[in-house]
């Protein structure tokens, strides 16, 4: 680990950055809406917006690097992030926060793809894990610090949003100045989603509904957090909340993952983060238990990404882990879009506590659905599984191939451990 900080130090220091600038816009959009009257129904649009123009981001940013190369790409997108930031409170208006909401979306995908293919291309097979592992917990710290910016000013003012448009400008440097040589890109083929589903039903059913329950944290809880009356600091605090969840229960659950029955883990995750949902929906006004749930809701939901797709991986040749990759993001992604839209409606017939009856409402569904899977397959013995390979649900394409070839060479490695204990015992 150490190894691969000390060679990737710059980009991982310029992804902190991103973060930090990603994670204070979302929140500091939900509190400025609600102080500019803006309704529940009309942020969810907004929110939403983000995850249209990030799915497509993730489908056109290859393109765009094979035309005019990494170093391109990643200046011009970035410095439209930072335009954009700078201008959400000159146009503080639906339709203009909705389009700019795309625009962010489209560029931070189109960032993403390109710093981890950096990422991808410095590390090697020995160290992937690893640095796909190190890039999970940059990007988390980067979330929880940008929260900790929110109490910093005024959200009816102009600060706020100089701040992360600063810290999206000032991400460039590290990256463009250290990160050498720029990788050839390279992306697979995808399966078609029937070829997929036919293979794994769990895995694109699973994603879809995930992509809705991360869209709805991470897009909607500081709207939740305004409607339901917290301050500023309390806001920051809840969803920080989830995202340290996210952190801290992702080791524990992939040691699982690598030891049971993965729908059975999948079962019992959804459960438990239903099981949060309920208490913060009837403890509604409680702020330590409405914490307490966020901490469980954020660290069952995360984990389920990479859970999803080491369970996905058990049924997959080798040569089609990366090609799977693609259409599970796509799907992934078009629950996404429809998570803070389904959140908003919920909240205008609700209230603020619609929120935690969708993820209730989601998490179940995916509970039940798992358990149904588990009466339609034989349970895959765990020595034929493949690796748990840690990755974030707000990940490229990209990442989630470099996971898929990670968890293809651990299972290699493990391949040729056995055959050698084979081969000494015989």
């Amino acid at each position: 680990m150490l190894t691969v900080l000390k060679n990737s130090w710059a980009l991982f220091l310029g992804i902190l950055l991103l973060m930090m600038g990603n994670g204070l816009q979302g929140s500091l959009l939900g509190v400025r809406g609600s102080l500019e009257g803006f309704s529940t129904g009309v942020m969810s649009v907004v929110m939403a917006a983000y995850f249209l123009g990030f799915l497509g981001g993730s489908h056109l940013a290859p393109e765009m690097i094979r035309r005019v190369g990494h170093v391109r790409v990643f200046a011009a997108l970035a410095s439209l992030i930072s335009a954009v930031l700078i201008l959400f409170p000159v146009l503080d208006d639906p339709v203009s926060w909705t389009i700019g909401r795309i625009l962010i979306g489209f560029c931070f995908s189109g960032v993403y793809v390109t710093a981890e293919s950096w990422l991808n291309n410095a590390a090697d097979n020995a160290t992937r894990g690893q640095a796909l592992s190190l890039y999970m917990v940059v990007q988390m710290a980067g979330v929880v610090a940008g929260q900790g910016l929110l109490a910093l000013g005024d959200p009816a003012g102009y600060v706020l949003f100089i701040i992360p448009s600063v810290l999206v400008s000032v991400s460039f440097a590290p990256i463009l100045l250290s990160v050498s040589p720029t990788p050839a890109f390279e992306s697979a083929k995808p399966l078609s989603l029937k070829a997929l589903y036919a293979i794994s039903p769990l895995g694109v059913v699973g994603m879809a509904i995930l992509g809705g329950l991360f869209a709805a944290q991470f897009g909607m809880a500081a709207v939740y957090a305004s409607a339901a009356g917290m301050s500023v600091a309390q806001v920051s605090a809840f969803v920080s909340a989830m995202s340290v969840g996210a952190l801290v229960l992702q080791l524990p659950i992939g040691w699982l993952s690598d030891r049971m029955d993965r729908r059975r883990l999948v079962l019992m995750i959804a459960v438990f983060g239903g099981l949060a949902g309920m208490v913060a929906f009837f403890t509604h006004g409680h702020f330590a238990l409405i914490l307490a749930a966020a901490f469980v809701i954020g660290g069952m939901t995360s984990p389920l990404y990479a859970l999803l797709l080491a369970y996905t991986n058990d049924f997959l040749d080798a040569d089609d882990m990366a090609a799977a990759s693609g259409g599970l993001v796509f799907v992934n992604g078009l629950g996404a879009i429809a998570g803070p839209l389904l959140v908003g409606w919920l909240m205008v017939g609700l209230g603020a506590r619609g929120f935690f009856a969708f993820i209730v409402a989601l998490m179940f569904s995916l509970a039940a659905y798992a358990l149904w899977r588990m009466t339609r397959r034989p349970v895959l013995p765990v020595e034929e599984t493949s690796p748990y390979a840690p990755i974030s649900p707000s990940a490229s394409p990209v990442a989630v191939e470099a996971a898929q070839e990670a968890a293809q060479e651990m299972a290699g490695e493990e391949g040729r451990s056995d055959a050698g204990q084979q081969g000494e015992t015989a």
